[in-house]
């Protein structure tokens, strides 16, 4: 690269496009402010998405095509959206409130202005404009119909799935970007809706550093197509993402060794059940039905897409005729989620040359949780009518026994495990607990930086976060636009 910086002044510069960052531009436009929003991934029309296969948009949608490598014991693909609209392109449009226990727990630690009565219109406000409905199970759901039918039998709580969703086509594709748009991701609501109102999006621009004094940034350099830009913005909302936000804080020396230290996130683990009669799987949005009797423990239970590749992803660790055997019978198969919330963290580690390095450690009290979480999980496919189970490494399990006894002596380490929910890793609190923001989503000391993604929330939801994130997102930028000029 060569040639001097462009310049470009602006009023409020938004970093990233997904959940926090389109909520953060929306609002600035509302408001009648100049916004910028950069983001590091291409503008993939909806209409390309609808063209593309599943495997060519996990390339165009995803970062690293949905594998960055989580390592520890086991290594984990984290997945996450790269691209306008970011994550809310590829997830499965799911809007669960944050609990109002979890967000008293939070003010008890120190972030208190985040409870449920503050956030209660902002949080309306975006189920309104997403038009947020529950989603019961029906047609074309037979693997959700089987898992509230069992949840029933056994006594145990189940939810119909919220999501952000309009004229519901049942395409299946949801992770690999909604074929009809009736998934009512940022990509086609809140970036639309700010542009509208006179902001700019910029895709393919990678912000590379925040320049400052200490207590503002004072200007921002970003890369485009090998060109040098330098944004001159009076605001910074940074949006960029649980590890990209950490990331980007690191190089441009904001926060010291607290941005990426303690990442929390879910994992989640997948058992193939097999059943007597057609499930038809394959037909249907990702799941309609969650199992919510243990989510007090941060375990819940859920249908996931099923196509033949993600059938053979799920099935990756176990012998090729089991794959074999198991695609032969694709009528017959449904593949369960189960989400567990985790007490051990990730943490970031930037490599010169090599950009991210992320290590997790599991805790002895997440591997009894796992093991704990795979018997519910067994015990509900047993209850729905599976008469085989494939859990998420190499085994064949027919009875409630065999399933049990794989749950106490079968070593998580050596499991098929996945992440999509990572946060809290530039966390809100007090320094002296290891907090890196404010309760106005800004590094300690610094006045003119705003976080408003995952990376600022205190801890783990236990949830899918995208309620979350926009609500807090919502919060902060209201407070921001309410506060004096300069302050």
């Amino acid at each position: 690269m060569t040639g001097p910086s462009h310049t470009i002044h602006c009023d409020a510069l938004v970093i990233g496009s997904g959940a926090g960052g389109s909520t953060a531009a929306l609002e600035l436009a509302g408001a009648g402010r100049e916004v910028r929003v950069l983001e590091e991934g291409p503008l993939v029309p909806q209409e390309r998405i609808t063209r593309a296969s599943p495997a060519e948009n996990l390339r165009l949608l995803y970062r690293q095509g949905g594998l960055v490598p989580i390592h520890g014991a086991p290594t984990i693909p984290f997945g996450e959206g790269r691209c306008v609209g970011g994550t809310t392109v590829v997830n499965g449009g799911l809007f669960w409130r944050p609990p109002e226990r979890l967000l008293d727990s939070w003010a008890s630690a120190g972030v208190d202005g985040f409870r449920a009565h503050h956030l209660a219109h902002h949080l309306a406000e975006a189920e309104r404009r997403l038009g947020v409905l529950d989603q019961p199970p029906g047609r074309g759901n037979r693997d959700s119909v089987l898992l509230a039918q069992a949840a029933d039998r056994l006594g145990w709580r189940w939810a119909p799935a919220r999501r952000a969703v309009r004229g519901c086509r049942h395409a299946n594709r949801c992770v690999t970007g909604c074929p009809t748009g009736a998934k009512q991701s940022m990509l086609v609501t809140y970036l639309p809706a700010a542009e509208r109102l006179a902001a700019v999006i910029e895709p393919d621009t990678r912000v590379v550093r925040l320049e400052h004094d200490g207590t503002r940034v004072t200007a921002v350099h970003a890369l485009r197509h090998g060109r040098r830009l330098r944004y001159l913005p009076q605001t910074v909302f940074l949006a960029a993402g649980p590890i990209g936000s950490p990331l980007l804080l690191r190089r441009s020396a904001i926060g010291g060794r607290g941005p990426g230290r303690a990442i929390a996130f879910h994992v989640n683990f997948r058992t193939v059940a097999r059943f007597s009669e057609p499930v038809r799987a394959t037909e249907g949005t990702i799941f309609t039905a969650q199992l919510q009797e243990f989510a007090d423990r941060g375990v819940r239970v859920m249908p996931g897409n099923l196509t033949p590749g993600s059938l053979a992803a799920a099935l990756a660790a176990h012998p090729a005729g089991t794959v074999d055997r198991t695609l032969a019978q694709l009528d017959r198969i449904a593949v369960y989620t189960t989400q567990v919330s985790v007490q051990g963290t990730a943490r970031l580690l930037a490599v010169p040359g090599l950009g991210a390095l992320l290590r997790h450690r599991l805790t002895d009290t997440d591997r009894d949780l796992l093991g704990t979480a795979f018997r519910h999980t067994a015990d509900l496919l047993l209850a729905a009518g599976a008469v085989e189970l494939l859990p998420p490494a190499p085994a064949r399990l027919t009875t409630a026994a065999q399933a049990a006894d794989f749950a106490l002596h079968s070593r998580p380490e050596t499991w098929d495990l996945i992440s999509v929910h990572a946060m809290a890793s530039c966390r809100m609190g007090p320094p002296t607990h290891g907090g890196v923001c404010d309760t106005q989503g800004r590094p300690h000391g610094f006045t003119n930086l705003h976080l408003c993604d995952a990376s600022v929330l205190p801890g783990a939801t236990g949830i899918s976060p995208q309620e979350t994130i926009m609500g807090f997102s919502h919060l902060l930028t209201s407070r921001h636009l309410d506060r004096p000029t300069g302050t």
